[in-house]
């Protein structure tokens, strides 16, 4: 039986990289590429704040092509739409009969909604495979089945900014004050990812500063790390 191909949209964030390694562990469907919103003044990923040449790097340790949608700064609801309609067409045109965006939603009800509505719009179905998913064992989970990251961005309206930069691990988990969600899918922060099970081999890091952007975002920087001998 032919696999349903699926284009996964990715943050570079725990979310997504575990929606990319349960999905290929599915013989019904078979993601083809990634796509990618990407702030065009900073050149990062929109939210995590990662790099673009980190993002390439977790592209090809995932061995999937990269598709990336530019968006400003300040982007008004209208332009993300836009931006992300070009992008599906783009990987609609690029490989024949994919009409499947798959995102890492875990409860947010209204989020996925937001999503069937527009890709519905545009002759696109949503697959989101964790969603449901207690996110209390899907955290422990992550971490015991090898997955590898670090708290990028945190919302200091809502977690303390001395967690920005801290290792998405056991530790941290038990540390996280009570209706924080262990996952962060209130936006409580963001995670970059160096390894996991859905990578062909981890990607050295190192990190950098951690500046409050926006009165209310701690941002912790990541960079590739230079390679031995230079």
């Amino acid at each position: 039986m032919a696999r349903e191909p699926v284009l996964l949209a990715w943050s570079g964030g725990k979310d997504a990289a575990w929606t990319l390694h349960a999905l290929r562990r599915r013989d019904d469907v078979e993601v083809v590429g990634l796509l990618t919103t990407v702030t065009a003044e900073y050149q990062r990923v929109s939210m995590q704040g990662i790099r673009r040449d980190v993002l390439h790097a977790q592209a090809a340790a995932a061995e999937l092509p990269l598709i990336e949608a530019e968006i400003p700064a300040q982007c008004a609801n209208a332009q993300y739409e836009t931006a992300m309609a070009c992008a599906l067409a783009e990987a609609g045109g690029r490989w024949p009969g994919l009409r499947t965006a798959a995102f890492g939603d875990l409860f947010l009800e209204d989020i996925r909604a937001y999503r069937e509505q527009r890709c519905a719009a545009i002759g696109w179905q949503v697959l989101t495979p964790l969603f449901g998913t207690d996110t209390a064992a899907l955290a422990l989970e992550m971490i015991a089945g090898g997955l590898r990251a670090s708290l990028c961005c945190v919302d200091t309206r809502q977690l303390d900014p001395v967690f920005a930069g801290r290792e998405f691990d056991a530790g941290l988990l038990r540390e996280l004050p009570p209706g924080c969600d262990p996952c962060g899918e209130n936006g409580e922060f963001h995670t970059c990812v160096r390894a996991g099970p859905m990578f062909s081999q981890p990607i050295a890091l190192e990190r950098g500063e951690t500046v409050l952007r926006d009165d209310r975002f701690a941002y912790t920087d990541y960079a590739l790390a230079p390679a031995p001998g230079f």
